[in-house]
C-alpha cells in the first residue's frame, strides 16, 4: 500500500512517520504538494487528517480518480457529511469519528449494554480533550450518543446549566477541555446505589494513526461504498 496523507498538523506528522515506506507523499499548504492535483507519485489510498475546509478538494479529486479515501477529520457540517455520503457512490469511502481500535470496541459494548440497562439506569456521556480542540462535544462522544439514542430513542441534553432537572428519557453529554489530555470517553450507567462505567483513555495520538493505517490497508481491497471502523474490525460488510 502507498498512501497520500492530507494534512500536516500534529496527527498528519505522526501518521506520516508511522507509515514509513507506505507513505507516498503529504498534501498540505506548508508542503511541496499543496493540493491533491499536485501529486505525481503513484498511490493507492488517501488518508485525511486535516480539517473540513479540505473536503471539496478531496471530493473533487476522488470523483475524478475513484481513489479510496479514509476520512479521519471531525467537525463536518450536515451538508459536508452529505457530500461524503454522495462520494461513497463512486469510490470506497471510510469515515469514523475515532480510529482507536479500543474506542470502536467501546462503541460496540455500548450498543450491547444499553438495551439491557436503559430502563433502570440513567445514562451520561463524558468526554475530555486538550485545550486546543475546537469542536465539542467530540465526534467520538457523538458516535457513542448516537449508539445510545438508536437503542433507546432518548433525547440528548448537551451541557446542563441553570435549573434543569433530569428527565427520564434523556442522555446527558458533558465536554471537558484542558491541558494536554489526548482523549477520554466515559459512558456512565447510573442506577440506584450503583454505577456501571465503560471508559476509554488515550495516552498517545499514535493509536489514532495506527487505526487509520489499518483502515486504509483494508479499504484498498473494497469496492465503492460507505464504510466505518466497525466494518474493519467486525467484518460487517
Amino acid at each position: 500500500m502507498k498512501a497520500v496523507v492530507v494534512g500536516y498538523g500534529a496527527m498528519g506528522k505522526i501518521l506520516a512517520s508511522m507509515l514509513g515506506d507506505e507513505l507516498a507523499t503529504v498534501v498540505a499548504i506548508e508542503c511541496e504538494n499543496k493540493k491533491l492535483d499536485d501529486v505525481k507519485e503513484e498511490f493507492d489510498v488517501i488518508i485525511d487528517f486535516s480539517n473540513p475546509a479540505n473536503l471539496d478538494m478531496i471530493c473533487d479529486f476522488v470523483s475524478k480518480t475513484k481513489k479510496p479515501v479514509v476520512f479521519a477529520t471531525t467537525g463536518y457540517t450536515d451538508a459536508q457529511l452529505k457530500k461524503i455520503d454522495d462520494l461513497s457512490k463512486v469510490a470506497p469511502v471510510l469515515r469514523s469519528a475515532n480510529f482507536s481500535l479500543g474506542v470502536i470496541l467501546l462503541n460496540r459494548l455500548v450498543k450491547e449494554v444499553t438495551p439491557i440497562l436503559k430502563d433502570q439506569y440513567d445514562i451520561e456521556v463524558i468526554e475530555a480533550h486538550h485545550n486546543k480542540k475546537k469542536d465539542a462535544p467530540s465526534g467520538t462522544a457523538k458516535m457513542l450518543v448516537n449508539s445510545i439514542v438508536d437503542a433507546t430513542g432518548y433525547s440528548v441534553n448537551e451541557g446542563r446549566s441553570g435549573i434543569c432537572p433530569r428527565t427520564k428519557n434523556e442522555v446527558g453529554v458533558s465536554a471537558i477541555r484542558g491541558g494536554t489530555i489526548v482523549g477520554e470517553h466515559e459512558v456512565m450507567y447510573c442506577g440506584e446505589d450503583e454505577v456501571i462505567t465503560l471508559k476509554h483513555s488515550a495516552y498517545s495520538k499514535k493509536i489514532f494513526a495506527n487505526g487509520a493505517i489499518v483502515a486504509a490497508r483494508w479499504l484498498t481491497k473494497k469496492p465503492c461504498g460507505y464504510y466505518d471502523m466497525e466494518d474493519v474490525l467486525f467484518g460487517n460488510k
